[in-house]
């Protein structure tokens, strides 16, 4: 049986990255914590531990004092930082550059918006790091729908700055925006200055990788798919295989594989989630070529 590891699968930038630097940090001896887990992948963050990171709660990060304490890649909240100045916390910020220069647009937009009596729109999964360090950029501005149920928090009469979370998908995101805009365009009569501007925020590393997925789930008879179970991100790409290839399965440790899966097969596809760490998918793939 032909085994085949998707190009694209592993770590995005902005986690490769957060890893990296915990991982600098720990070689030079620095007591280091994790503010919530760096990677949403419980085998990477095992992996991590056994090297010295020590992941916190945000109630453990209001009790600490003259420490060092990382800022994982989903970034945080501007009260965040105001806590760890407060305490004599030294952050490394491992903040994804991609999130952190939405964080950067959405603080701009938001003087913006109160000039023009506009509304930040999030779209994203509630209760995210992202979303939250998101939703502390626009401050009382910021409205978070994550999906089309909750788009009657929006005043269609007023203007909206639509943003998305990073790992959304672009297709969802697209739909969400004309959803939007549809209704916009209901009440324009009355209210000309209710403008939508769109903003295009969603990773290219991530969304890029949907048409490509589709394609390797294709060619291959059976998926394997590995990601934690707490990545949104892990599930939405999963998803796109599933409906290319209903012999599509999703673990989160290699423990997991079944040697029925691979019964009459060919070949077999082994990808995962922007959280899933490369050397995890080279495991699971070796145990794969064994049956």
């Amino acid at each position: 049986m032909k085994v085949e590891i998707e190009p694209g699968s592993g770590f995005c930038f902005g986690v490769e990255n957060a890893v990296r630097i915990a991982e600098e940090s720990l070689r030079a001896g620095e007591t280091v914590y994790s503010l919530g887990e760096i990677v949403h992948n419980d085998i990477e963050v095992a992996r991590l531990t056994d090297l010295g990171l020590q992941t916190i709660t945000y109630e453990e990060f209001e009790t600490l004092r003259d420490c060092k304490v990382l800022v994982r890649a989903h970034g945080e909240p501007p009260s965040t930082y105001e806590k760890a100045q407060k305490n004599n916390i030294t952050i490394i910020d491992a903040t994804c550059p991609i999130v952190h220069s939405m964080q950067e647009k959405i603080r701009k937009v938001a003087d913006v918006s109160r000039l023009e009596e506009g509304q930040i729109v999030i779209y994203g999964k509630e209760g995210h790091a992202e979303v939250i360090g998101l939703m502390g950029a626009a401050g009382s501005r910021g409205i978070l729908v994550t999906g089309k149920g909750d788009l009657g928090r929006i005043d269609f009469t007023k203007p909206v700055f639509l943003f998305a979370q990073t790992t959304k998908s672009k297709i969802q995101y697209e739909v969400v925006a004309e959803i939007i805009r549809l209704n916009m365009e209901k009440v324009s009569a009355g209210h000309p200055g209710n403008t939508l501007r769109v903003h295009n925020t969603t990773c290219r590393q991530v969304s890029g990788r949907e048409p490509k997925l589709r394609e390797f789930s294709r060619k291959n008879d059976v998926i394997v798919f590995v990601s934690g179970r707490k990545s949104s991100n892990g599930r939405m790409l999963f998803d796109v295989c599933h409906k290319e290839n209903h012999r599509s399965h999703f673990i989160s440790s290699p423990e997991e594989i079944k040697s029925e899966w691979f019964t009459d097969a060919s070949s077999a596809g082994i990808c995962g989630a922007t959280s899933t760490p490369r050397w995890l998918i080279q495991k699971v793939a070796q145990i794969v070529e064994s049956f």
